[in-house]
């Protein structure tokens, strides 16, 4: 009997689910954003199985310890995906990742990229790329590999995740932590463009219970929500790192005056600090010297929320913390404002008795200081310090 006849020009691979020529497009309308974050020290150009980068940069330092982070956007994308547009996520991604790594005082070298999707849509993915790329250009990180997948059946037609990891340098003797802080050392709070990237669980569920679709124009804004709630995280890996550089020795030793830093994601300002601190000390951050962005308060307002139950969630208008020496305080103030960036003191180390009261300590499994925000924030008819 004759076998039955087989379509050999068909390929079984599409006909499952996965376009590889979807793949291999997305690639090429990504390339020139891809190259333009490498520097000599990147080899191999784009496409390889690996990223090459040239370890002998790092001779110059007497002892080189990396640094290296990983993390998501979380379901930020979902609000993305609702209004099709894709083309900051990346730079959520590389705030992400890459500010993590200057909190030990480290400069980035290379990141590589991951994005899951139920469906390569070339254009989208290239947009998400070319995000990721603008903000490695932005922190002088080498974007120097990545990978997509599609995964039908897994993922939604429409749906996709994205993740990253990075990888920095820092000089041992420099490096920053709670190891540097002492009694006396100023708290400056630096101003967060928006929610940045954590928090947003909470965020969509106040608004679909409050019936609002992405697509709405939000009054208080003058844009849409969608817009308003995909304002991208602000970048401070390059910003920081001239403060560092800058500000010189500390009064305590040889190593800059910016002691510690933390970054002011997930668990909100409180958690965050109290990372970066040395066991025994404390900080009150008080809340009269800033009033939270107006993104803030109408989503608390919309979900009959008080700020006060939000500050575990939500930065409400603080992105960074730097401990920093008294002496230069003021100094570093006015070099971030430089840099676009304002910035204030809003507390001061102690390592003496501490008030009674709840603190917030252990965050994270990192047993350091002890923080708690105290007081009433700033009239929200006042000036903020939001996104300058």
């Amino acid at each position: 009997m004759a076998s039955p006849s087989r379509d050999v020009t068909s390929n079984p691979y599409t006909e499952a689910g996965v376009d590889t020529a979807a793949g291999d497009l997305a690639v090429e309308l990504m390339k020139s954003a891809v190259r333009r974050t490498h520097g000599p020290e990147v080899l191999g150009g784009v496409g390889g199985f690996a990223g090459l980068f040239d370890a002998s940069t790092l001779r110059s330092y007497g002892r080189p310890l990396l640094a290296t982070s990983t993390d998501g956007v979380g379901t930020k994308v979902a609000i993305a995906q609702a209004i099709d547009k894709h083309d900051t996520i990346g730079l959520d991604l590389v705030g992400m990742v890459v500010d993590d790594i200057v909190v030990v005082g480290a400069k980035p070298l290379f990141m590589t990229d991951y994005i899951a999707c139920g469906k390569v849509y070339p254009e989208r993915i290239a947009d998400i790329v070319r995000g990721i790329a603008r903000g490695c250009a932005e922190t002088g990180t080498a974007l120097v590999g990545g990978e997509t997948a599609e995964h039908p059946g897994l993922l939604g037609l429409n749906d996709y995740d994205v993740a990253g990891a990075a990888t920095g340098v820092v000089e041992a003797s420099r490096i920053l932590g709670a190891e540097r802080v002492g009694d006396g050392d100023v708290v400056l709070a630096l101003a967060s463009s928006g929610l940045h990237s954590n928090g947003y669980s909470l965020v969509r569920h106040i608004v679909a219970r409050g019936g609002i679709q992405y697509a709405h124009t939000a009054e208080d804004f003058g844009t849409t929500w969608g817009e308003t709630l995909l304002e991208p995280t602000r970048l401070y890996t390059s910003p920081l790192l001239r403060l560092i550089a800058q500000l010189g020795d500390s009064a305590r030793g040889p190593f800059s005056a910016v002691h510690s830093l933390s970054h002011v994601t997930g668990g909100g300002i409180a958690a965050n600090l109290a990372r970066v601190l040395p066991q025994g000390s404390w900080v009150e951050v008080e809340r009269s010297t800033w009033s939270p962005p107006p993104v803030f308060r109408v989503l608390a307002d919309l979900g009959d929320l008080s700020l006060e139950s939000t500050e575990g969630t939500w930065n409400l208008g603080i992105g960074f913390l730097a401990v920093v020496d008294a002496q230069k305080a003021d100094a570093a103030i006015s070099a971030l404002a430089q840099d676009g960036i304002a910035a204030w003191q809003v507390g001061v180390v102690h390592t003496g008795t501490r008030p009674a009261g709840e603190f917030e300590q252990g965050a994270k499994g990192v047993d350091g200081g002890a923080v708690r925000l105290v007081g009433t924030y700033g009239d929200s008819a006042a000036p903020d310090h939001g996104a300058k």
